[in-house]
């Protein structure tokens, strides 16, 4: 394990799903961080200020400074707090088909269902249809989602310990509890 000398610091947006994942990792784990707010709306977006484009250029976050390096992207973040920081690990060690379903299950949601309804994304579809776009692709996702965790859950997304999936599918599940209404068919994703 490296050790931690210099406090991480974590550039995030509060509402993102993706900065989320990483603040749930962080808490999981008892890392202290430094919290740099980068709000995606204000002044045109805060991510577009040559500050952080050059420490993020793709101007997304999360992004998070730690032991000298510059990290992006919320599951490859998660990863390197596992491999680094120990447990609890997020993704499963000992066990190699259990490690595939959860990064299955991550990379369907952090790939598939929540960028479609990213901020960037519903201001190129435009206000008229953001709302039918988000929630069909938020549908379609979670009725896919729904059949996979019909087979790999127990308490939790894949088993009964939480994971890199759990990570994922918490917020997106408040998401939809909170931005679109949605009647479940079945029990497994519950908005309870």
């Amino acid at each position: 394990m490296a050790a931690q000398t210099i406090r991480p610091i974590l550039h995030s947006f509060y509402p993102s799903s993706c900065s989320w994942r990483v603040r749930f990792a962080l808490a999981l784990k008892g890392i202290e961080y430094e919290y740099k707010a980068v709000h995606l709306v204000k002044d045109g977006g805060q991510q577009f200020t040559d500050t952080y484009k050059a420490l993020n250029p793709q101007c997304v976050v999360p992004t998070l400074e730690i032991d000298g390096l510059v990290l992006t992207e919320s599951l490859a973040i998660i990863e390197y707090l596992d491999e680094t920081r120990g447990p609890p690990y997020l993704v499963p060690h000992g066990d190699p088909a259990k490690r595939a379903r959860v990064r299955t299950i991550s990379s369907n949601i952090a790939g598939g269902i929540q960028p479609i309804q990213n901020l960037k994304v519903l201001r190129y579809v435009g206000d008229e249809k953001k709302f039918e776009w988000g929630k069909h692709w938020i549908t379609t996702g979670f009725d896919s989602l729904e059949l996979v965790l019909q087979k790999t859950a127990g308490k939790y997304c894949v088993g009964d310990e939480v994971s890199l999936c759990t990570t994922a599918t918490n917020r997106e599940l408040y998401n939809v509890s909170t931005q679109v209404t949605m009647a479940r068919r079945t029990s497994v994703l519950s908005l309870k």
